[in-house]
């Protein structure tokens, strides 16, 4: 059992800091500021030409294959443990569902985090110049 949990922090520990940099250019952690409060930061590496070709498609399927299949596998043995009322196995697959599911729930904020923050620069460029446009129609009016 602390086997596994050890193998799972490790895990666990390359996905969110090695992995999920190298495959497909994302990155979360937590963040205490001077006033002791806590900060989730969730990144995404901008688009370049070069970037690009480091980052191949088969290497991110492959990474959010994994990143999805990981959590429904200890789901699964969740499940396994519970209905055959092995529980002193429970606590080993807790702590799987737990470090998937955050890696898993960090890469999702991540991945939409990054679309969101583009959507709202868009949205909020496109409202300065109607605004502006509007303003100056009013102003020679």
């Amino acid at each position: 059992m602390v086997t596994i949990i050890l193998l799972l922090s490790c895990d666990f520990w390359a996905v969110k800091n090695v992995t999920g940099r190298l495959m497909v250019g994302l990155r979360w952690w937590n963040h205490i500021d001077e006033d002791g409060k806590s900060h989730w930061v969730f990144e995404s590496r901008k688009a370049s030409s070069q970037e690009n070709k480091n980052i191949s498609e088969a290497e991110a399927r492959i990474f959010w294959l994994g990143l999805i299949a990981c959590p429904v596998l200890w789901v699964i043995f969740a499940f396994s443990a519970l209905f055959s009322f092995r529980v002193k196995w429970l606590a080993v697959v807790i702590m799987g569902v737990v470090l998937q599911g955050a890696n898993l729930y960090g890469y999702i904020r991540c991945k939409v985090g990054s679309r969101k923050n583009l959507t709202s620069m868009a949205t909020s460029y496109l409202g300065k110049q109607f605004l502006k446009q509007n303003t100056g129609d009013d102003q020679t009016s």
